[in-house]
């Protein structure tokens, strides 16, 4: 854990900087519009790890606003609005119920609902035509939907590992960084 209030500004602005420059860089890099929302969203975890969560929702909101300002990008700012961005923080409260049954309902519950909500905000926000989602003249949404859950899962699981490879490799060292001399 971080010792002071300095500290944790500190690391809370620098990783605020560097999820907004992974943000504008999806203009940058058209592939990148999945990419590098879900690695900003990984970049939070962090926080959540030696802060807490309540400066990580700070975090997330900041970097969200400011990607709704600089970033080229607004599909990949919606995604990570809508869910790559917060995801990585609620996963830690999620999991800790007790039957992990019902932590994997709940995932795919949000991950449902803000899929749908993302569809509906890229229609009728960002005018994104429907006919976007349709092949040879198939509307495939409920298809993407269905492909995204088994992503999704994956996903999941790799946050996962990723958080158990931060822990054994890179905790003792951030938290060092911060530690009083």
């Amino acid at each position: 854990m971080l010792l002071n209030n300095t500290s944790r500004v500190a690391l809370c602005g620098v990783l605020t900087a560097l999820c907004t420059v992974l943000m504008f860089a999806t203009g940058l890099i058209p592939v990148a519009t999945y990419a590098l929302p879900a690695l900003s969203g990984v970049l939070l975890m962090v926080i959540v790890m030696e802060i807490g969560k309540s400066w990580a929702w700070a975090v997330y909101g900041a970097v969200s606003l400011l990607s709704l300002l600089l970033a080229a990008d607004k599909e990949a700012v919606l995604l990570f609005i809508v869910f790559l961005g917060y995801y990585p923080i609620l996963k830690a409260s999620i999991e800790q119920l007790k039957k992990k049954a019902w932590a994997y309902v709940l995932k795919l519950a949000v991950f449902n609902t803000a899929m749908v909500a993302g569809f509906f905000m890229s229609v009728y926000l960002l005018a994104i035509p429907e006919e976007s989602f349709t092949i040879f003249g198939i509307y495939l949404p409920g298809v993407f939907l269905a492909a995204g859950n088994l992503v999704f899962l994956v996903y999941d699981y790799a946050l996962s590992g990723l958080v158990l490879l931060y822990y054994s490799r890179l905790h003792k060292m951030v938290s060092g960084l911060f530690k009083k001399r």
